[in-house]
């Protein structure tokens, strides 16, 4: 048996308001909409990963995702001209990381990150 996919599910009353966090800043594409379900995802090839955190590493809460880009200060610059609230960094992190913190329109805490 091998893991083929790990899917986030996120509770919302309000689908559509994905669209503009995950599709019109960060480039998502809108794979599936049935209405009561929207996905939004790429077709690159990507690891499968699950981390399970006591802390989210300098003092910060644990993010309920973590979405690495490959350039973490244009993310930061759409996330702002979009107008959602940066609450942590943009920090350089002793592990090898750039990283800041923001929450989607469903009070989610997301790490967006890039190695450096």
């Amino acid at each position: 048996m091998k893991v083929q996919r790990i899917v986030a599910n996120i509770e919302t009353s309000d689908v559509a308001a994905a669209k503009r966090f995950y599709q019109d800043v960060l480039g998502l594409d809108m794979l599936m909409d049935l209405g009561w379900i929207t996905t939004y995802g790429s077709q690159a090839k990507m690891d499968v990963q699950v981390s399970f955190m006591a802390q989210g590493g300098s003092g910060t809460p644990v993010p309920a995702l973590s979405i690495e880009v490959d350039d973490v200060d244009a993310a930061l610059d759409a996330m702002k001209t979009a107008g959602f609230a940066i609450e942590y960094g943009p920090a350089d992190e002793p592990w090898g990381v750039r990283r800041f913190y923001v929450r989607d329109p469903f009070g989610r805490l997301i790490n967006i990150l890039s190695h450096r």
